[in-house]
């Protein structure tokens, strides 16, 4: 299993153009049988700073989900508008719910 966070910052003024754009993916990424889950999240003190919770199955699926028309349509859509360059981590997981995860 592979966590990924991703960290969007939103120019002023276009944070309705980038939901309808991330929603997208949003819809897309849920239906991919490697995506275990896909939220995404409004920082509450910065309408326009998201994070974006996503977990694959493997490597692989994250590599395919890459590869969809949902991303790359939604990228080619948020780009325009970001005020930063997004920023990633990965994570494996340790105590998530239904992750055989025991590394301790």
């Amino acid at each position: 299993m592979l966590i990924q966070l991703v960290q969007i910052k939103v120019q002023p003024g276009h944070r309705d153009a980038f939901l309808r754009a991330f929603r997208l993916n949003w819809e897309g990424t849920r239906t991919e049988p490697g995506n275990i889950r896909f939220d995404l999240l409004c920082d509450p003190e910065d309408e326009n700073s998201f994070s974006v919770y996503e977990m694959f199955r493997d490597e692989a699926a994250l590599d395919a989900h890459r590869a969809t028309e949902h991303f790359r349509k939604c990228i080619e859509l948020i780009d325009p508008i970001m005020a930063e360059r997004r920023s990633k981590r990965f994570f494996l997981p340790v105590m998530v719910e239904g992750a055989a995860a025991d590394r301790g």
